[in-house]
């Protein structure tokens, strides 16, 4: 499981907000405090003060607590009792755990789904990897991660296991951070432009063994490089105390 980093003191949510509707204001705080924990600007281990992040976006308690609750519930958030709520970790040992779920899942996924591929699900497939290209061209990290949260998803959607679709649920927020890591392991903001090519082909071919092949190739490319980013500690900037 990941640790909660030490810290001697609370750290405050330093998150850029304007004035939030009314009508949506779960909606938007979930959103813009998840694009500040993929982007590293809410860094992990950090601990969000709850009457700081009310007083920057300017709600109330409540709307505000929901939106905690959901990514809570999205696995980017743990709440500790008598110590509140944090952005989790990431450990090289999660990095290592995800990527071998991963490939037990999506295998098993394609083999629920294979036979319920149609035309429909081809055209899904190919539309939401050029939503994904979209995102990387924009150099949009956030949505970016969010898009091939969708790509990848298309199969257990299809695949009809329920217990399956909870499953993939419950990791999307550490795939998430994962995602965000591994960009930055690579100095990009997203993808590979052609990441998902060889992917995408073999889902819409005819060789479910081919696809299988891939679903373990394709997890592996930059794990390890991930890992190394996270085990190696961050360099002091000039000046700093040591």
């Amino acid at each position: 499981m990941s640790a909660i980093l030490p810290s001697t003191a609370a750290v405050a949510a330093q998150v850029r907000v304007g004035r939030v509707p009314k009508s949506t204001f779960r909606q938007h705080i979930a959103e813009r405090l998840r694009a500040a924990i993929l982007e590293g600007e809410l860094a992990p281990g950090a601990q969000l003060v709850e009457s700081a992040l009310a007083a920057q976006f300017d709600v109330s308690r409540g709307p505000l607590r929901e939106a905690l609750r959901q990514l809570v519930e999205e696995g980017l958030l743990v709440t500790v009792p008598y110590t509140g709520t944090h952005v989790i970790s990431l450990s090289v040992e999660d990095v290592r755990e995800i990527y071998s779920m991963r490939i037990t899942l999506e295998r098993f996924a394609f083999e629920q789904a294979w036979n319920k591929r149609d035309d429909a699900f081809r055209r899904e497939l190919v539309r939401r990897q050029q939503a994904l290209t979209a995102c990387i061209d924009a150099g949009d990290d956030a949505a970016s991660i969010q898009a091939e949260l969708e790509l990848h998803g298309l199969a257990y959607e299809t695949s009809g296991h329920r217990l399956l679709q909870r499953t993939w649920q419950s990791l999307r927020g550490r795939l998430q951070l994962y995602w965000a890591a591994h960009h930055r392991a690579h100095g990009t903001r997203g993808p590979r432009r052609d990441a998902h090519d060889s992917y995408v082909q073999a889902a819409l071919g005819d060789d479910l063994q081919a696809m299988l092949a891939e679903i373990s190739t394709h997890m592996g490319r930059g794990a390890q490089q991930t890992e190394l980013f996270l085990s190696t500690p961050p360099k002091s900037s000039p000046g700093a105390a040591p």
